[in-house]
């Protein structure tokens, strides 16, 4: 099954004493870019978070945050009040409400909110508790958020997968409309090549005839689309076998839609025909629109 690299998932928890927020979301990309935003002060979280999300993706530019908060009343008991930093400010404000008087200006009354809204006079009370317990807790919730996050790239593969399968019709409809092309024009091309070497022996005196008649082939040769088609139809048989599979696939699609566009081109070169050349074009529409598609497989 086809999986997508662009996903959403979010989840809530609680334990411990703490409430927290994940956010994982993803984008396409060449490989795996792993972008976390985690908290700092649990230690060895980091580490362990980085190791399991590159278990489960191959693939994309993946955002993963997380914020972590103290449970209601927790919040206020783990708190305290800085005395260093409380006098500090309070002689400060002393200070500036005495050159405030000797200049004439009137200031409005400090209030205690504002006090406690400067940085530092209000910290946590419990900096060095054991964190172990709360990354134990967050570890312990992060598969059922890696599965969500699974789960919408799936679907979104799933929905991907139906929109390739069909430019993957597409291109073989075009591809067999281009053999009946190519063999319809194989006795009009012969016929061509015939008249050619006979105008040619007819206005070249002394000609080799056999010489003239290689030379001719070679055109032939130079536009025969055989080759070409065979191919298509080879990388079209690829692609179904592709989507099939139920691993990351995306870098053996990446390849596979360079294959197919080359070969439409070396078509498109080769056609000699207007019949055939827009069957071409058509084929260079239809790879160019699956390939936007490809790039966003695991």
């Amino acid at each position: 099954m086809t999986i997508s690299m662009t996903g959403f998932a979010a989840r809530k928890g609680q334990r411990a004493g703490f409430v927290w927020v994940w956010d994982i979301r993803s984008v396409n990309g060449k490989g795996l870019d792993l972008r976390l935003r985690l908290p700092d002060w649990v230690d060895g979280l980091e580490l362990a978070v980085r190791a399991e999300v590159q278990k489960a993706l191959s693939r994309g530019n993946v955002s993963l945050s997380l914020k972590v908060s103290r449970d209601g009343n927790e919040a206020e008991a783990g708190l305290q009040v800085n005395a260093p930093v409380l006098n500090a400010v309070l002689a400060a404000l002393q200070q500036v409400e005495g050159a405030a008087m000797q200049a004439g200006v009137t200031l409005a009354q400090a209030t205690a909110a504002d006090v406690l809204a400067v940085r530092g006079v209000l910290e946590t009370a419990s900096a060095d508790e054991d964190t172990a317990p709360l990354r134990a807790a967050l570890l312990a919730d992060l598969p059922a958020l890696l599965a969500g996050f699974a789960a919408m790239r799936a679907s979104e593969g799933a929905a991907m997968q139906g929109v390739i399968a069909a430019q993957l019709d597409q291109i073989d409809a075009l591809t067999h409309a281009a053999q009946a092309e190519a063999e319809a024009r194989r006795d009009v091309a012969a016929a061509s090549l015939r008249e050619a070497l006979a105008r040619v022996l007819d206005h070249a005196e002394g000609a080799d005839e056999g010489r003239v008649a290689q030379e001719l082939a070679l055109i032939a040769v130079k536009q025969d689309v055989t080759e070409e088609l065979d191919r298509l139809s080879a990388h079209i048989a690829a692609a179904r076998t592709l989507l099939a599979e139920t691993g990351p696939v995306g870098r053996k699609f990446d390849f596979l839609m360079q294959e197919f566009m080359r070969e439409a081109n070396t078509l498109c070169s080769k056609a000699q025909s207007l019949a055939l050349t827009r069957i071409g074009l058509d084929l260079k529409t239809v790879i160019d629109q699956m390939r936007e598609q490809v790039q966003n497989v695991e």
